[in-house]
C-alpha cells in the first residue's frame, strides 16, 4: 500500500509521576506501521511503563497516547488490546496442560477466525526449537525458555499486527535469540515496540532506538 504510513502508536508530552518521582517526562514518539522501535535506558526509566500506559492499565498524568489515531481511554481499551499482541518479563500464561491452553485461547470468541491448527503448532514449535512433548507439558513446569518461545508462539497465532515485546529473548540461547529476532523484525507489516537488553536486537539494521533517558531518537 503507498503513501504515508499510518501511525499505530503515538505518544504526545506524556509524563507520569509514582509517589511524587517522576517515572515519565514530556515523552513524545511515533511509531508508524511496520516499524521495529527499540526503547532504550536504564532500570526505572519508564520503559515497562510505556506498555502499561499503551495497555490502558495505567493512566499518564498528563499528554495523551493514540492508538490507531484514537486517545486510549476507559472507552476504547478492550478494542486496543484486542489488536495487540503483549509478551510481559515474566512470560504470564495459565495453568495447566500447554496444548490445552492453546486450544481454549483458540476457542476465545475473539480468535475463532485465528489458525490455531496443530499443522500450524508445530511449524511454530520446529522452528523455535522446541519438542512436540513440550505440548503434553503442564505450563507451570515448563523452563523460562520454554516459556518464553510458547508466548511467542501464542503472540504469533493470534494474528495481530502490532507487537509489545519486553524481555522476550532473555532466558534462552544466543542461536535462538537470533532466530526469534529474525522472526519480528522481518515481518514488513508488523508493528513492534520492543524493551530488551540483549545486544540481538540492537544490531538489526531494520531498528530504530528511542532513548528514554534522554527522551530522543538515538543517531
Amino acid at each position: 500500500m503507498g503513501g504515508q504510513k499510518q501511525i499505530p502508536i503515538s505518544l504526545k508530552n506524556v509524563s507520569l509521576s509514582f509517589s511524587g518521582k517522576k517515572v515519565l517526562d514530556d515523552i513524545s514518539f511515533e511509531v508508524k506501521s511496520g516499524e521495529k522501535i527499540i526503547l532504550s535506558g536504564k532500570s526505572g526509566s519508564g520503559k515497562s511503563t510505556i506498555f502499561n500506559i499503551i495497555l490502558g492499565f495505567v493512566q499518564p498524568d498528563s499528554g495523551e497516547l493514540l492508538f490507531d489515531s484514537e486517545k486510549i481511554d476507559d472507552k476504547h481499551v478492550w478494542e486496543v488490546r484486542k489488536k495487540i499482541s503483549y509478551i510481559d518479563q515474566e512470560s504470564s500464561l495459565g495453568i495447566g496442560n500447554t496444548l490445552d491452553y492453546l486450544m481454549f485461547i483458540s476457542g476465545l470468541k475473539t480468535n475463532l477466525q485465528k489458525e490455531f491448527s496443530l499443522n500450524r503448532i508445530n511449524e511454530l514449535l520446529e522452528y523455535f526449537e522446541l519438542e512436540n512433548e513440550v505440548l503434553n507439558k503442564n505450563l507451570e513446569k515448563l523452563s523460562g525458555g520454554e516459556r518464553q518461545r510458547i508466548a511467542i508462539m501464542i503472540s504469533i497465532l493470534l494474528e495481530r499486527k502490532v507487537f509489545l515485546l519486553d524481555e522476550v529473548t532473555s532466558a534462552v540461547d544466543v542461536f535462538l535469540k537470533k532466530k526469534i529476532a529474525k522472526y519480528y523484525l522481518n515481518k514488513d507489516d508488523w508493528t513492534c515496540l520492543i524493551i530488551s537488553h540483549d545486544p540481538i536486537w540492537l544490531e538489526n539494521s531494520s531498528t530504530k532506538i528511542f532513548e528514554m533517558d534522554t527522551s530522543s531518537w538515538a543517531q
